[in-house]
């Protein structure tokens, strides 16, 4: 199996992680963004949305976006819960984490780490502060009560929403005010198999 994808993304990352925790080997692709390689005509035979990750199986069927990559490769693992309930909330953190979470801080850490933070982009990252700092808020309030966001257990929402926080000072965003949040860091950095982010 094949991963298509960028060293520094953390939508990237977030797979990396779950392959090493769960010990999933695989071939690296690796794509530059920037040179507009999720563009060209064999990447868009795989994935018209043109965007990294991309999965692609032994056998040629490919997976975009990752967390239903995530899903995939987690299924019937104990990082996706057994019981109904706690399954929907590792759901709820996947949907968080693309509405209320990407937008604001992988967004600015692009702005700041991709293209260097240019004068023409400065406005767009400074309106992605507030937004970024009310999902580290929200993330604060339920690691204050549970060790990891699904109560007890580590499960696929702590590795994706794990990736770009991990790095959110990239984009501006200082954890220091977040005492819950960084013991969580810590707490996913001890999990067996654990990898950085080569970037």
């Amino acid at each position: 199996m094949k991963i298509h994808g960028d060293e520094r993304s953390g939508n990237c990352y977030k797979i990396q992680l779950l392959c090493a925790l769960m010990g999933i080997n695989y071939a690296w692709q690796p794509v530059d963004i920037l040179q507009g390689e999720t563009h060209t005509p064999d990447f868009l035979a795989r994935n018209p949305n043109a965007k990294v990750p991309l999965l692609e199986l032994d056998d040629g069927r490919c997976l975009a976006e990752s967390n239903a990559i995530l899903l995939y490769l987690a299924e019937g693992s104990v990082l996706i819960p057994a019981d109904a309930f706690e399954r929907a909330g590792m759901l709820q953190w996947l949907f968080f984490e693309q509405y209320s979470h990407e937008p604001y801080i992988a967004v600015a850490r692009f702005i700041a780490l991709y293209l260097g933070l240019p004068e023409t982009h400065r406005a767009t990252y400074q309106s992605k502060q507030a937004g970024g700092h009310k999902a580290l808020k929200v993330m604060e309030t339920q690691l204050s009560k549970t060790p990891y966001l699904v109560g007890e257990q580590p499960s696929v929402a702590d590795i994706a929403l794990y990736a770009y926080t991990h790095v959110a000072g990239d984009g501006g965003f200082e954890l220091q005010g977040y005492p819950a949040l960084r013991a969580w860091l810590r707490r996913i950095e001890a999990l067996p198999g654990y990898r950085r982010m080569n970037a």
